[in-house]
């Protein structure tokens, strides 16, 4: 039996440096002010925190695979990686999504090359609304026993003018994933072990998860052979009575940071080669504060709310999966 760690983390606006010539002009005149003081001293500044959290995940021994959001570059990426690796001894590689979201921050997945690969094959799916949103990003991460595990990377629209005004353009992205899973059920087969993984800016119970997307809390419906409908099981309902969230708006716990199983990896068949173990929200000590555990932001020199001992906006979320060698 293999376990693999997975973990999900939104960076927090990972950019690359002012006016740095890796950014479109396009890019560096949408974004203006916003990162007014985002020398490379903050820069590494901010990498160095995120290492220090990373390398604390599997219990110091470092993910085997981190899916990202609110990461700009290549660029930013790399020095990302480099820091894991210095600090945890590995080897990881990564694959990113470089869309055209109008604030240029995008979704990646960083793998430990000792475990997979050599190749992860990946697909982009761009949504347009009135403009274009974050693509959803499909990676197909192929383990070392030569099993198939398909990961989707989600960072939908934001809540940015209300929860509600800005609810049509979630649900827009579930539809639109859900037909893209569909797709994917016919090339790869029934049985295909998918996870989502992603900041959905909705809440396991809001209708974009529930109604559009399917996924939901009911492990019966989602094992049933009986439904036509292809319906996810939701890991992170277990969480939203724990006085917890992986976000904090006000004094309200949100569960904006997900991760979604598909039927096989939920299924008993032992023909089948990956199975739920656990999952976890990461809470160290150092990344929440107050009463209401809100986690430490790292922020922008040109905010009020810029803390240099800061991590991020959200909190991290885990996965752990076992699979089993069907070829042993």
């Amino acid at each position: 039996m293999i376990k693999h760690h997975i973990y999900w983390w939104n960076l927090e606006n990972l950019f690359d440096v002012e006016n740095s010539p890796r950014r479109s002009e396009f890019l560096n005149n949408h974004l203006g002010a916003e990162l007014n003081g985002w020398n490379a001293t903050v820069l590494n500044q901010k990498i160095a925190n995120l290492t220090t959290v990373i390398s604390k995940f599997n219990d110091s021994a470092g993910p085997d695979i981190l899916g990202v959001c609110e990461v700009e570059n290549e660029f930013v990426i790399e020095l990302l990686i480099d820091a894991m690796n210095l600090a945890l001894n590995k080897d990881y590689g990564f694959v990113i999504s470089e869309g055209e979201d109008k604030r240029g921050i995008d979704t990646a997945l960083i793998y430990d090359k000792a475990k997979y690969g050599p190749e992860q094959n990946t697909f982009s799916l761009r949504i347009i609304k009135r403009n274009t949103t974050r693509d959803l990003f499909q990676v197909h991460i192929n383990t070392a026993t030569g099993n198939k595990l398909i990961c989707i990377l989600n960072h939908w629209p934001s809540r940015s003018g209300g929860e509600l005004t800005s609810e049509p353009f979630r649900i827009m992205v579930a539809e639109n994933l859900s037909y893209w899973i569909e797709r994917i059920y016919e090339e790869q087969g029934k049985d295909a072990a998918i996870l989502l993984m992603g900041d959905f800016n909705d809440n396991p119970y809001n209708k974009s998860i529930t109604e559009y997307l399917l996924a939901i809390n009911n492990k019966a419906l989602v094992k049933s052979n009986r439904v036509r409908l292809k319906y996810f099981y939701n890991v992170m309902h277990r969480f939203l009575d724990a006085q917890i969230g992986t976000f904090v708006f006000g004094n309200e716990y949100n569960m904006l940071d997900q991760f979604m199983i598909s039927k096989s990896i939920l299924s008993e068949k032992t023909s089948l080669p990956f199975k739920l173990s656990s999952a976890a929200i990461i809470d160290y000590p150092e990344l929440t504060s107050g009463s209401y555990q809100k986690p430490v932001k790292f922020g922008r020199p040109n905010s009020s709310t810029f803390n240099q001992n800061g991590y991020s906006d959200h909190l991290p979320i885990k996965i752990v999966l076992i699979e089993k060698d069907l070829t042993a």
